[in-house]
């Protein structure tokens, strides 16, 4: 019979090499602070391939279980993932609470999410991690429900809590579901009014909601520390010359961030994958920055946004001597690097303007003929972006004139392969 221990704060931390260099202790610890445990002790195991039974073999779980004893801890945070007999068979020897990595940022998610709709997506992801422990994790619920009038052949309290669990996974999916044509709506409305959207992307704890409170006046929570704001938010800004964007703030990401995560928050992401323009903030005094915008160009090429235009906004200038706001250009001219400090406001002004140059260069106008027969197409350049003349023609089509951003026009003349020949006029 297994039963698992209680989980307290005062926390083991343990990081394992497996020879792959994806490991990063500080980031590690932060995100144990983040889930508010107290790390006690650090435990480093080295291993070429990791052992199927404990992760880590039999003399490095000695060796944590006498951190554990010496130190009170009530917690073991395990900087990898674990499958579920091996989550068991460390609680077991070590007798107290294993957490694996995937399990310790979905707390901490649980811990941020506001809205209605983060609360669904955490909780989805944490359903889906938890349905693959119900195997092993708790042998106790395999023990038939007993008793006067129930013994018999029937349903096993595993199998139960198994349906129930994949019944509670379909609703939360419907409910997100519905969530995600909300924000497809909005979308959509935003296209036909021209309103650009810029999202902020970035490693967590990079300062984009520091930025994004710096050019919107918002209120957006802030802290020194990983994943302090989950839920995304959007403000519009004003951009120098004239006109204005949405600006959104999106959930920061993570070496190694769990699948289940972002399988849940693709709605969200969605947001990113959509904009006209992707503002990705960069630590520029983090000692690792070259390994954290690989990861987070991993991601976005994992939701489908890698072709979304980029600029790279190295943030935390102030933190770094000899270094001054500047915009840096590439071969066409448009900014590719913006240097600031949204703590100090040094370089915003130069932000907006790069910003306010690239969405300007990604609208397109064009005036396009279509026939009778084209009335699918018709209502696609209706959706896609803002329809300034719409005339009807003697021969029995129409003339439309219209405006949308390029990336969406680009899109549009590959999927629709007669649309190309009937533009009269750019």
């Amino acid at each position: 019979m297994f039963e698992r221990p209680e989980a307290g704060e005062t926390a083991i931390l343990v990081e394992v090499d497996l020879g792959d260099a994806t490991g990063d202790p500080e980031e590690f610890r932060l995100l144990a602070e983040s889930a508010g445990a107290l790390p006690m002790l650090e435990v480093r195991a080295a291993r070429r391939v990791a052992d199927p039974r404990t992760l880590v073999g039999a003399g490095k779980v000695e060796e944590i279980r006498e951190a554990v004893l010496a130190c009170g801890a009530e917690l073991v945070l395990v900087d990898r993932d674990l499958s579920p007999s091996q989550e068991r068979n460390l609680e077991r020897e070590l007798e107290c609470r294993v957490i694996d990595r995937t399990g310790l940022i979905l707390d901490i998610f649980a811990q941020r999410a506001r809205s209605f709709e983060g609360k669904l997506q955490v909780e989805l992801a944490q359903l889906r991690h938890l349905s693959t422990r119900l195997v092993r994790g708790w042998t106790h619920l395999e023990r038939q429900k007993g008793g006067i009038g129930l013994r018999g052949p029937g349903e096993t309290q595993l199998e139960t809590d198994r349906r129930l669990l994949g019944q509670r996974i379909t609703l939360l999916k419907k409910r997100l579901q519905r969530v995600g044509v909300q924000r497809a709506q909005g979308r959509r409305a935003r296209n036909r009014n021209l309103v650009s959207t810029v999202s902020l992307v970035g490693y967590t704890n990079a300062g984009k909601s520091t930025l994004f409170n710096c050019l919107t006046a918002s209120g957006v929570y802030v802290a020194d520390q990983l994943f302090a704001t989950l839920d995304p938010t959007l403000r519009r800004i004003d951009l120098p010359h004239g006109g204005s964007a949405v600006l959104a703030d999106t959930v920061g990401f993570v070496q190694r961030l769990p699948h289940d995560l972002v399988a849940a928050f693709r709605s969200t992401l969605e947001e990113t994958s959509s904009a006209q323009l992707l503002l990705h903030v960069i630590d520029a005094a983090a000692p690792g920055r070259t390994e954290r915008i690989a990861e987070v160009d991993a991601v976005l090429e994992e939701i489908g946004a890698q072709g979304v235009p980029q600029i790279r906004v190295y943030n935390k200038l102030d933190l770094m001597q000899d270094e001054i706001p500047r915009i840096e250009r590439g071969e066409d001219g448009l900014p590719l690097r913006v240097w600031v400090s949204a703590h100090s406001g040094a370089g915003m002004d130069l932000l907006l303007q790069a910003v306010g140059e690239h969405l300007h260069h990604e609208h397109v106008r064009r005036r396009i003929h279509l026939g009778a027969a084209d009335g699918r197409l018709r209502a696609r350049l209706f959706e896609a972006g803002r329809v300034l003349r719409d005339r009807p023609m003697d021969s029995g089509g129409w003339e439309l004139e219209v405006e949308l951003p390029r990336a969406d026009y680009e899109r549009l003349l590959r999927q629709e392969g007669e649309l190309e020949q009937r533009i009269v006029a750019a």
